[in-house]
């Protein structure tokens, strides 16, 4: 970087603090940028961890997935925080929050919105006028999505594939960055609807909200029933979370990586002419193109999360059963055998060789 680049102290603008030198300062590199949201990622951490206790793999790819422009399916039985974490994602993000609790009754026209009829006080005619729904926000919490039916989980997956609403013959926008978190609990299924694969696949990750250490878990009693209130600072802005999601997407990726990530989502096909027994006997559905593509921009994320400007095989690995976890349908014989996806991930990463990088002259 050359010293025209540069910034000096008094000069570089803090993210999230509101103030705006734009006129007395060079445009902000896209080194700077990759800086920038690397410290403000820590700060992130370090204010949700005011609230939130543990679930360190959880923030850290529910921040990914936000930075990604993906959505994250949360899977966790009631009483582990859920609902808190993403409340106070949104309130150190400053960007508005809805929750919608989804239930058998849920319409579609009950989330996205309806016209209504009203008259004009002036002119005496009536006209039919949209009214937002509460679809019509930055950050959803979609809580216990399977419990509402697929009429409605359709009027969702709209919102989260083509981030707009269409009511009628008309088409509305959402707000940007918009983001849905949605809720499921593993355990109670009774009168529920399961998530269609269409639909899972629209999810970048699905998020295993585990049960706190006993340290962890003496440290929620003692925090959560006392009468100290933790005060939050808000860290970015709408503005700056859409700014950093551009950054994100320009992060080199080597052809060995590419390739790596190729190589990982075909081996989880047991169609493919080249599929191991294994994957045959385990696997009857495996990942679309879509994995890979949420694959490769996590590892994106990941890296400039860390204050690097490379992605590495590392990466891959990394987000490799959070991205995969809900695209693979086991077999009967995997379940008899106790086989999870999890397990089925990790045995093809073990399998799959190290790629070789390519150099450059």
């Amino acid at each position: 970087m050359t010293d025209q680049h540069r910034q000096s102290d008094g000069q570089r603008t803090g993210l999230g603090t509101g103030q705006d030198n734009r006129q007395h300062q060079p445009a902000m590199t896209e080194l700077d940028a990759v800086q920038s949201l690397s410290a403000a990622y820590q700060t992130l951490r370090r204010e949700i961890g005011q609230v939130i206790v543990g679930q360190n793999d959880v923030v850290e790819q529910l921040l990914i997935s936000l930075f990604s422009r993906g959505h994250c399916l949360l899977v966790g039985v009631p009483g582990l925080a859920k609902t808190l974490l993403v409340s106070t994602v949104a309130r150190i993000l400053q960007m508005s929050f809805r929750r919608i609790q989804f239930t058998p009754d849920l319409m579609p026209s009950d989330i996205t919105g309806t016209d209504i009829l009203q008259d004009d006080p002036e002119t005496g005619k009536r006209s039919f006028q949209f009214v937002n729904g509460p679809l019509f926000t930055q950050i959803l919490l979609a809580d216990e999505i399977n419990r509402t039916p697929p009429k409605t989980q359709a009027a969702l997956l709209e919102a989260m594939q083509e981030r707009n609403v269409t009511v009628g013959t008309q088409t509305y926008p959402l707000p940007e960055p918009f983001f849905v978190l949605a809720t499921q609990n593993p355990i109670e299924q009774e009168g529920t609807y399961p998530l269609p694969e269409a639909q899972l696949d629209r999810f970048m990750f699905q998020v295993v909200v585990g049960y706190p250490t006993a340290e962890e878990e003496l440290q929620i009693l003692k925090q959560s029933t006392g009468s100290t209130q933790q005060t939050l600072s808000p860290v970015l802005t709408a503005e700056q979370i859409l700014t950093f999601q551009e950054v994100v997407r320009k992060v080199p990726v080597g052809d060995h990586v590419f390739e790596y990530t190729r190589d990982l989502i075909r081996s989880t096909r047991p169609h493919e002419p080249h599929a191991s027994s294994f994957v045959q006997r385990s696997l009857s559905w495996g990942a679309g193109p879509r994995a890979g593509q949420f694959l490769i921009l996590g590892a994106k994320t990941r890296a400039v999360l860390q204050g690097r400007v490379h992605v590495t095989t590392d990466d891959i690995r990394a987000l490799a059963v959070p991205v995969l976890r809900h695209r693979l349908l086991t077999t009967f014989q995997a379940d008899s055998d106790r086989l999870t996806p999890e397990k089925i991930i990790q045995k093809l990463l073990d399998d799959l060789p190290s790629p070789v990088r390519k150099k450059t002259l």
